[in-house]
């Protein structure tokens, strides 16, 4: 008879929206009081067997489920967990959604629902936090009849809140109904009201979950005969390092070697000690073998380069064939392009994600990799910065720079960095806006220039031959060889040199106070009673820039109209 093994159920949601108490307060299913306690700390997996399982939800033994129990995967930190993956699809079987009721769908949940739908992950809805709900009281260990039970102006809160995150999620794509109103599990979203804090509603999520494995995941859970798992952490313990990590399938043997995949040679490695997760527990204890699904722990003999995310099996002698499937894993999922931004991750799911998501985007990619932002990045992203500065970014999605990185010039480069995706791509398409605007700006100032200046006569360093004098740059930029007009439209001279501090400059920009030279002047004869300069612009000119004036200053803008009213004494027909 084929073994059935344990479902893999992730729990993911906004930051804050409780799913450290939701998932102790599963954890609690079972286990004893002083162990409960210290439970809390950063784990990355629980186990919870049938038997737990059945003591807290004694109407669960009635239906004789077929698989052993329950494995949560509690990865620490931000959304990305639910981006797991293994070889065919998401690491999770399951996935419960978590939602502050009183808070609704916020930025990391709508990650959540996007990577949930891509990777085709079924999912329940817990409507945590009912506890927060004005005046709400714990009437009954049954949420039903709790919920009946609520004082009238509590209960109408309740519904509104229900309905509004009904609407929410009907926006998605979902025809999503409290548990007590499902019709039809295949085709509707299971919400459970719910509260990690009082555990009301708690018994009814494990139930949900129980009946959605035994009657759609019963094929998916069938167990192979190769082992095969992801790499989640490489921790330091002391003196050692271990690798914890997900076994999905098969059985592993304490005795096997294995071979784990990286972004060059498979690393393959015997393994020293084989732990497994306790159940219901935060403790690992030793064991000769694994059997999926399972929470593992292992000390390797080879562990240098090993990365999270990265999937492993069984190594038989068989280095080339198992090194063409982990390219082909990672290949199919990091495919980079000629040209592009370069993105790092913590793991090789968040990475496949991030990809996933600027996909969508269209947003091309040049270099991917997992790890924080290195010097080497930098350098690839400034050279970029020479032939495509609007693609002179990198993306890092839960990574930062490292020290070698950080006292490097980023001038000109854009590092961006932020824990949630969708704000990585809306901060980056921002950038990228700006960017392509500011090169738009350079190529039309560099077929002309705007400016206007307001003379200093307090500066007078000679009166002519040429005229050198102090002029302050109230907008647009100056530069070598511009013909300055003034008020009256009078030709004055061509800028010959434009020195700041005594040192010749190439150009001066709005703010700046410089000395300039203009030669064939007489200051005292032909500027003493001169208060501005303007740049003089043909009318071809001139209509390139009211044409992109969406590229220019407010104070640009005001400079083209009074150049344009200077052109006007002269009965020239120009409009800003």
């Amino acid at each position: 008879m084929t073994q059935i093994r344990q479902p893999i159920v992730t729990v993911a949601g906004h930051v804050d929206h409780g799913k450290t108490t939701i998932l102790d307060n599963i954890r609690k299913t079972g286990v004893q009081e002083t162990e409960a306690g210290g439970i809390t700390q950063k784990i990355s997996f629980t186990k919870v067997p049938l038997e737990n399982i059945e003591k807290r939800c004694p109407a669960i033994k009635e239906h004789k489920l077929d698989f052993p129990g329950f494995l949560f995967i509690d990865t620490p930190g931000h959304a990305a967990f639910s981006h797991l993956r293994k070889r065919g699809g998401s690491l999770a079987d399951l996935a419960i959604l978590l939602i502050d009721i009183n808070e609704g769908i916020k930025p990391q949940t709508q990650e959540v629902i996007e990577i949930l739908k891509l990777n085709k992950t079924p999912f329940v809805v817990a409507l945590n936090k009912v506890d927060n709900i004005s005046g709400w009281r714990k009437q009954s260990e049954d949420m039903k009849e709790n919920i009946k039970k609520q004082a009238v102006n509590v209960s109408q809160q309740f519904q509104e809140k229900l309905l509004t995150l009904m609407g929410s999620l009907h926006h998605y794509g979902f025809d999503a109904k409290p548990y007590y109103e499902i019709t039809d599990f295949t085709k509707q979203l299971v919400l459970v009201p719910c509260s990690g804090a009082t555990g009301e509603g708690i018994n009814e999520l494990i139930t949900m979950l129980c009946g959605l494995s035994q009657k759609f995941l019963k094929e998916n859970l069938k167990l192979g005969k190769e082992p095969k798992g992801v790499i989640l952490e490489v921790k330091k313990e002391k003196t050692m390092q271990y690798a914890e990590a997900i076994l999905y399938d098969g059985t592993l043997d304490a005795t096997n070697e294995i071979a784990i995949a990286s972004f060059d040679e498979p690393i393959i490695s015997k393994i020293r000690v084989l732990e497994e997760i306790k159940p219901v527990s935060s403790k690992f204890q030793p064991i000769k073998q694994s059997v999926a699904a399972d929470g593992i722990r292992m000390q390797l003999i080879n562990s240098n380069g090993i990365l999270p995310g990265m999937p492993f099996t069984i190594f038989k002698d068989n280095k080339e064939e198992i090194k063409k499937q982990f390219q082909k894993d990672i290949g199919e999922k990091i495919k980079t392009q000629d040209s592009g931004i370069i993105i790092k991750a913590d793991s090789l799911g968040s990475l496949e994600a991030l990809i996933t998501m600027l996909k969508q985007e269209k947003i091309p990619i040049i270099k991917a990799g997992i790890g924080k932002i290195t010097k080497k990045d930098i350098i690839s992203a400034q050279t970029n910065a020479k032939t495509d500065p609007e693609n002179a970014i990198i993306l890092g999605f839960s990574t930062e720079e490292d020290e070698d990185a950080k006292t490097m010039d980023k001038s000109k480069i854009k590092i961006i960095t932020d824990d949630i995706i969708y704000k990585l791509i809306e901060n980056m398409i921002e950038f990228q806006e700006e960017k392509r605007n500011e090169i738009k700006r350079e190529r039309l100032l560099g077929l002309a220039s705007i400016c206007k200046l307001t003379i200093l006569p307090q500066y007078v360093f000679r009166n002519s031959n040429p005229a050198v004098f102090g002029v302050k740059v109230e907008s647009g930029k100056l530069k070598h060889n511009l013909q300055l007009i003034d008020e009256n439209n009078a030709q004055i001279a061509k800028v010959k040199d434009i020195q700041e501090n005594q040192n010749k400059i190439q150009e001066a920009t709005q703010g700046m106070e410089i000395a300039m030279s203009l030669p064939g002047i007489n200051f005292e004869r032909q500027l003493t009673d001169t208060k501005n300069l303007y740049t003089d612009l043909s009318e071809k000119q001139f209509r390139h820039f009211k044409d992109n004036k969406d590229l220019l200053t407010q104070e640009e803008i005001q400079t083209l109209q009074k150049i344009a009213e200077i052109k006007r004494k002269e009965k020239v027909t120009w409009g800003v």
